[in-house]
């Protein structure tokens, strides 16, 4: 086991975390865009558990190009802006977008 596995784990511990930030904005925002981005999401975030394994047990570098997939793709997603250039960078590490009041809830 080498240095290579800890670099795997860290990037599978960002690409749940990409995921869980676009959740938090879709669930302040309600946006179309960060709806889409956190189904895609769940299923990047797998591939780099998956590449995570495969980093393990089979081969380094297979399982690193894995996991540099699941991160290139999690970036590809189209997403509305919604942060201001003025916005602190703490709120968007953290992904506390502006709530809006109008999104839709469904059917209630």
């Amino acid at each position: 086991m080498t240095y290579l596995v800890w670099v795997a784990g860290f990037g599978a511990l960002v690409t749940y975390y990409f995921w869980a930030r676009d959740l938090r904005i879709f669930l302040r925002t309600g946006l179309p865009g960060y709806r889409k981005a956190v189904y895609h999401g769940l299923a990047y975030a797998t591939l780099a558990l998956i590449a995570l394994d495969v980093t393990l047990i089979l081969n380094e570098s297979l399982g690193l190009g894995l996991l540099l997939l699941a991160l290139y793709l999690q970036g590809r997603e189209k997403r509305e802006r919604v942060f201001t250039p003025k916005d602190p960078a703490i709120d968007r590490i953290l992904g506390r977008a502006p709530r809006r009041e109008d999104k839709e809830r469904g059917t209630e």
